[in-house]
This record gives C-alpha cells, sequence and structure tokens, in this order.
C-alpha cells in the first residue's frame, strides 16, 4: 500500500475538518442568534430528505472507483477515458433523476414539518435545497479520478478554500442582510466553482483525459458495474433508512425545534466523525490499490487500521460523552440542552458507527457490496421499527436505539462472515475474540475516565471545562496504550517520527 500518499490524504483530510469544524462553530452560533433555532431545524430536515432522493446516485461513484483502482494501478490510459466516459453519461441521468423526483416531492414537504412558525417560503428553500443537490456531481468524475490515483489530498486542498470562501461569505451575508435564501445561494455557487477548480486540477495533471476516445466499456465492464451499482443501490437505500430518517422522525413526532436542538449535538458529533474518521477513510484508495496487487499481509495492514480507528473511536466517544454539555452550556447558553439520557445514547451510538470505518473501508475497496446485500436491507427494516416503537417509551432517544439495535446485523454477521473469514481468510472465532475485547476496552476506559470526572468538579464552568480536557486527553489514552498491543503503538510512533522528519 503507498502510504506516502495516505499519510499526505490523511494530513490534508484533517487538516480541511478542522478548518470545516471552526467554521461550522462559527457559522452556526451566528446562525441560530440572528435567524433562529428553528431555522437550524429546517436546515437539518431539508438536508435529511435529500438525503433520501439522492438515493438515485446509487453508489455509482464507489463502483466506478473500484474499477478504476486496476487500471490507474497500470495507467491504461485509453480504458480509463472510457470508464469516465461512462461515468459521465450515468451522472447525467442521475441529475435528471433527482431534479425529477425532487419537483414530485416539493407539494408534500408540509406533511414532514410538525408546525411552522418562521415566516419564510419553505417551498423556495426545498427548491434551493435540490439545486443545491444537484451542483455537487457537475464534473464529478474528475473527482473520481483523482481519486482513483489515490490523490485525495489534491481534492482536500481545494476543498479548503472553498470552506473558507463559502463560510466568510455566508456569515457576511446572515450578519448583514439576514436573508436566508441568499444565504443558501452562495452555497450553490461556491460548489460549482470548486467543482470547476478541482476539474482544471485533473485536466492539467492528467491531460489524456481530454482525448478523444470513442471507445466503449466491454459489455462485462458494463455488465459488472451495473451489477455492483445494484447492490450498492440496496446498501444506499438501507443506510438513508437507517442513518437519513432521524431528522424526519424527529421533526415529524417533536416539531423543528426539539430538532434544533439535537441539531446542536449533531453539529458536535458530526464535526468530530469528520475530523477523525477521515484519518481511517482517506486509506481507502490506497487499500484499493493494495487489494488488487497482493493478499500476503492485508489482514496485517487491517489490523493495524483497525487499532488506530479503536483508539480514535474510545478517545472520541469519552470526550463527546464529558465535554460536549458544558461546550454547548459556554458554547449557545444552558437551554439549548437536551436530556443527558440523549447523550449517552447518542455516544453509544457514535462508537459504534465509528468503530464499523475500518471494516467499511476494506469492504468498499474490495468490492463487497452484492454478498451482503440481503443484511442491508434487514438492518433498514430493523432500525425503523425498531425507532418508532421505541420513540413512544423513551422519546427522543428511542430514534437512535433502533440504529443501535439495527447494527447488530453487521456486527455478528456480515463483518464476521465477509471480512474475516471472506477476504481475510480468518475464523469467526478470532473475530469475535477481538469483538469482545475491544468492547470491554472502551468500556472500561469510558468508566473509569467517567469515575474520575465526577471527582473532580469546579463551581466554575469555564475551570471545570478545562480540567475535562485534560482528564479526556490523557487518561483514555494512557489506559489504551496500557490494555493493548504495543506492537501498533509503536508503529504509529515511527510513523509519526517519519513524517516529522
Amino acid at each position: 500500500m503507498k502510504s506516502k500518499y495516505s499519510v499526505k490524504n490523511s494530513i490534508t483530510s484533517f487538516i480541511s475538518n478542522i478548518i470545516s469544524i471552526i467554521f461550522v462553530f462559527l457559522s452556526q452560533s451566528i446562525f441560530i442568534k440572528t435567524l433562529g433555532i428553528e431555522y437550524s431545524g429546517l436546515n437539518g430536515l431539508f438536508s435529511n430528505i435529500l438525503a433520501i432522493i439522492n438515493l438515485f446516485e446509487l453508489g455509482i461513484g464507489s463502483a466506478i472507483a473500484f474499477h478504476l483502482y486496476k487500471y490507474t494501478k497500470d495507467s491504461n490510459e485509453d480504458k480509463i477515458i472510457s470508464i469516465l466516459n461512462y461515468c459521465k453519461k450515468l451522472y447525467f441521468v442521475i441529475v435528471i433523476l433527482i431534479l425529477c423526483f425532487g419537483l414530485l416531492t416539493l407539494p408534500f414537504i408540509s406533511f414532514f414539518i410538525k408546525e411552522v412558525t418562521i415566516e419564510i417560503n419553505i417551498y423556495i428553500i426545498y427548491l434551493l435545497f435540490i439545486i443545491n443537490t444537484i451542483s455537487t456531481y457537475f464534473l464529478i468524475h474528475k473527482r473520481i479520478l483523482l481519486y482513483s490515483f489515490q490523490r485525495n489530498y489534491i481534492i482536500n486542498i481545494i476543498h479548503i478554500f472553498y470552506i473558507i470562501i463559502v463560510n466568510i461569505i455566508q456569515i457576511l451575508v446572515i450578519i448583514f442582510t439576514k436573508n436566508y435564501y441568499l444565504y443558501l445561494i452562495i452555497k450553490i455557487l461556491c460548489i460549482i466553482l470548486e467543482n470547476i477548480a478541482i476539474s482544471i486540477k485533473a485536466n492539467k495533471d492528467y491531460q489524456f483525459i481530454q482525448n478523444k476516445n470513442n471507445k466503449k466499456i466491454t459489455i462485462k465492464e458494463k455488465k459488472d458495474i451495473k451489477t455492483r451499482v445494484r447492490a450498492l443501490a440496496i446498501h444506499k437505500t438501507s443506510a438513508a433508512i437507517t442513518y437519513g430518517t432521524d431528522n424526519i422522525l424527529i421533526s415529524s413526532f417533536f416539531g423543528l425545534t426539539e430538532l434544533g436542538l439535537y441539531n446542536n449535538y449533531h453539529y458536535i458529533i458530526n464535526a468530530v466523525t469528520t475530523l477523525f474518521q477521515g484519518l481511517i477513510s482517506s486509506t481507502g484508495a490506497s487499500v484499493g490499490v493494495m487489494l488488487n496487487e497482493k493478499e500476503s499481509d492485508n489482514y496485517f495492514v487491517f489490523r493495524r487500521i483497525k487499532y488506530l480507528n479503536h483508539f480514535l473511536a474510545i478517545f472520541t466517544s469519552v470526550s463527546l460523552l464529558v465535554l460536549v454539555e458544558p461546550f454547548i452550556t459556554l458554547w449557545l447558553g444552558k437551554k439549548y440542552l437536551m436530556d443527558s439520557f440523549v447523550l449517552i445514547i447518542l455516544v453509544i451510538n457514535y462508537y459504534q458507527l465509528f468503530m464499523r470505518t475500518s471494516f467499511n473501508t476494506f469492504k468498499d475497496a474490495a468490492g463487497i457490496w452484492v454478498e451482503d446485500r440481503v443484511v442491508a436491507i434487514i438492518q433498514s427494516i430493523v432500525n425503523l421499527v425498531v425507532s418508532i416503537i421505541m420513540l413512544h417509551f423513551v422519546g427522543l432517544s428511542g430514534i437512535f436505539i433502533g440504529t443501535i439495535v439495527s447494527s447488530f446485523t453487521v456486527w455478528f454477521y456480515s463483518y464476521p462472515k465477509y471480512i474475516y473469514k471472506g477476504l481475510f481468510k480468518i475464523s469467526y472465532g478470532d473475530y469475535y475474540k477481538e469483538f469482545i475485547w475491544e468492547l470491554f476496552v472502551f468500556i472500561v476506559i469510558m468508566i473509569i475516565t467517567i469515575v474520575i470526572v465526577n471527582i473532580i468538579t469546579f463551581d466554575s464552568i469555564i475551570i471545570s471545562f478545562i480540567i475535562r480536557i485534560i482528564i479526556v486527553a490523557t487518561i483514555p489514552n494512557i489506559l489504551f496504550i496500557l490494555l493493548n498491543d504495543k506492537k501498533y503503538f509503536i508503529y504509529y510512533v515511527n510513523l509519526v517520527k517519519k513524517i516529522l522528519k
């Protein structure tokens, strides 16, 4: 695996995410205080609805990238151009489908909102969200090309400029005009400009893609892509039902105000996820190339990546549990806090989702989508049924309990069968031993950290918050190193030294 590209991709992804997080909290703070909590709820609701409509993408990007790995490795220019041309045609159809379906759902969006007390045309807002979604697909084949060549860092660097520009302009628009329509239009224009910049860079670095090539991909390749796309469509639909219906359920059963409160927690959790998960997922292209080259050390590389995944999952989960409530109090005020039980369930759900990153990275790189498509369907059904039942018993937390329960399908069936046994030829017994040990380590570290935090308390919220930061920055990390295999820790210490040199 080309660690040079992986490191570049991870570092630029990390920097991009840090800048994004800073602007998210600054922008969200100004947004809520200027426009109000219901606008924030509306943002979350329409983003959720469009995420479901976005299912028309069907996972084509992943399927195309999977097919490009073997050709970028050998620099087969004709094949690359043929696949990219096919990719452009597919995405044109996707854009048309999203636009048509979005317009068809336009008259019915009021059914997803319990009540609207803000003076705004929700239909125009929804239309702008549709245009925003479509704009992300403009010249997307150039992104896929760079990704397949393991050059995510180029995309990340351009995205850094996008983040800075779009957020500064949006903040100024909110402060000086309080115009939500203009706020959304700015984002659309900046996304288009970002895609143009990525396209120019791709054309410059890979000039051969501008050559005219009328060669079509083979019937076998087209059939294979369609097979994988159909499987990915099932996965994406199931994922949309599993993770994309949360805001719709909250808005329908609890209203926009409650959704707005939850979105503050979501912004924090999503920021942490984006920041640290990118360190794992950015290795995806390198893993894809590795799986096409050799098999001998695949499991060792996976264990190495999973060690980092486990460390980050524990560190960030404990940090969220300990720091979210005081952070929101300092950031927005105590009136924006939710019940503590909601936070506990959100953190447990966050942990199990974060731990799936290393598995999903290898699963996607290996193209394992057809085999477990039925599992994805079962997961989505279980999630929706359990969520609706549980929200009547425990309120908002019940929605996320449904997600946790539905995840048992991948933890106890899909991963051991298709990743450990199927990809690495490792026994089920070894998988479950690792799973139980990793869960045990998480529980032990979480309990010890919480006990220490509750012992050391201060009246000042600021001092208490600083002390909590110091605790979560030391205790969980020391315990993790002591409880796990030192060889992986030594590997990452040496890697950091190499990067610093």
